[in-house]
């Protein structure tokens, strides 16, 4: 009799969820998670709670359409709620956010991850057969840096750079994910400060060996060209494809020659890091074989050593399509605006951090869904079209959704290809300075207080400066602030 009511409890539970997504466009996105595969997993890390305005699957969705906005304020995302409610006729709500903030609160950032991964994990793993890389499935490997408000809380968990005076920088975290080739999903993620033991990409890749299978393919630049993760990852059947790492020499007259400028070679155990315990260690091979192979002017290291199988043409035009994991990370910090976290405890910069992949997936998902609907695959469309046209398409069809508009949907995606462009170099450098203002040398609140007392900020590069004329006496300038303004401008002094 308990069970039976513990099963009805559940199925009204269930039916609660679905109804309120039928109800309300704002939560589009929520569909997706709320079908057969996700629905379980969502109900599984659901928090107790009421029906309040925001319930978590409200709240999550919301948050997901936040990542995907230009303002991605919380108070924009509280007007388009509201808005939303009162056009279905819905009774009017309060449009201040402190509701909405604390529904994200409490949103368990189990639940996030669990989402992103098992989105990530089935992209990945149902990919079509012609999308793999001679079929097989290829990981791409990198690392990046997010930074976020500089509050107390963030700083402690997250330190500035050492690099930055104290009360000039914001804090970092380092991010290294696990991406999919042929999807762009994301598999796997893990997040740390930018600095200390452990949480260098290599302390942080560790992490994130459980997101390989045997028979897969890790592909990674030079960093992460080691011993300790090539042997690893071939002890559990994973194949890897890395740049040389510019500390090792390459010797071709050395090992087994495979053809010119290809060889196999042994490499020995190198001494014990400070990280590793002793136990460890010596769980790891004496020697480790693995093939070194130089083609477009690199020498690139690869466990696949038989050159019958995989030759150097292979491995180069692989190693060349590790290039995307730099476009998924733009993507990712871009167009979804993830560079610059918005919230101020480390707690909620997880979170947001998460929830900005689990919308990076979901726009992923409508592309393959895209690319099997047109016959291309799905590297061959657009990110940011996509989200554009996401975007726009819930906002101008909200409650109207049938099949057949999905299926125009899809091939509205479809229609914006990118280009293939093939050993294309981006210089990472800014063609235009975005103000012309000189650098912040001391903390705010102190360059605040020099403003006050003299009028301009004396650690700034350049104030004040003399200007000289040959025919007028020497100007002094300095900033001043402009009356009933934030912004300052120049005073001069004969």
């Amino acid at each position: 009799m308990k069970q039976r009511r513990t099963s009805s409890r559940f199925q009204q539970h269930r039916d609660g969820i679905r109804q309120g997504v039928r109800q309300h466009s704002a939560v589009d996105f929520f569909n997706v998670l709320t079908g057969p595969l996700l629905l379980e997993l969502t109900e599984g890390h659901l928090p107790e709670h009421r029906e309040r305005l925001y319930p978590p699957t409200v709240a999550l969705s919301i948050f997901i359409k936040q990542s995907l906005e230009e303002d991605g304020s919380c108070q924009r995302a509280v007007n388009g709620w509201a808005a939303q409610r009162a056009v279905e006729g819905l009774r009017p709500q309060s449009v201040r956010t402190g509701a909405y903030c604390r529904a994200r609160q409490r949103l368990p950032v189990e639940m996030v991850t669990a989402l992103t991964r098992e989105t990530g994990g089935l992209l990945c793993a149902q990919a079509h057969a012609a999308w793999r890389w001679r079929g097989r499935t290829v990981k791409l490997v990198d690392g990046t840096g997010v930074s976020m408000p500089d509050t107390p809380d963030n700083q402690a968990r997250y330190p500035q750079p050492s690099s930055q005076a104290p009360g000039v920088g914001f804090p970092q975290a380092r991010l290294v994910g696990v991406i999919c080739l042929s999807t762009g999903a994301v598999v796997d993620a893990a997040m740390g400060p930018f600095e200390g033991k452990g949480h260098s990409e290599h302390g942080l890749v560790r992490q994130l060996l459980g997101a390989f299978s045997t028979g897969e393919v890790m592909l990674a630049d030079a960093l992460y060209c080691s011993y300790w993760l090539i042997a690893a990852l071939q002890s559990t059947g994973v194949d890897v494809l890395f740049e040389q790492n510019g500390s090792r020499i390459t010797d071709f007259r050395r090992g087994r020659r495979l053809a010119a400028r290809d060889h196999a070679v042994s490499w020995q155990k190198p001494p014990r890091p400070h990280w590793m315990r002793r136990e460890q260690y010596d769980g790891f091979t004496d020697e480790l074989t693995v093939r070194e192979v130089e083609v477009d002017g690199r020498v690139l290291v690869t466990t696949m050593l038989d050159p019958r199988k995989t030759g150097k043409r292979d491995l180069s035009e692989l190693y060349a399509q590790r290039w995307h994991v730099e476009l998924d990370f733009r993507n990712i910090k871009t167009t979804l605006g993830m560079e610059v976290l918005r919230c101020l405890t480390p707690q909620m910069v997880e979170k947001e951090l998460w929830v900005n992949l689990l919308a990076y997936n979901l726009i992923r998902l409508l592309m393959a869904q895209a690319a099997v609907e047109s016959g291309l695959q799905p590297r061959d469309l657009s990110f940011k079209h996509t989200v554009q046209m996401w975007t726009q398409w819930t906002l101008l069809h909200a409650g109207r959704r049938q099949d057949w508009q999905r299926d125009t949907l899809l091939k509205l995606i479809a229609q914006v290809r990118v280009g293939q462009r093939p050993g294309r170099l981006e210089p990472r450098a800014r063609k235009r300075r975005p103000k012309p203002y000189p650098w912040l040398k001391v903390p705010r609140t102190l360059a605040r207080q020099q403003i006050r007392e003299l009028g301009y900020l004396p650690n700034a590069a350049g104030w004040p400066r003399v200007i000289t004329h040959p025919r007028l006496p020497q100007i002094r300038t300095c900033p001043i602030r402009a009356s009933g303004s934030s912004d300052y401008g120049v005073a001069t002094r004969r």
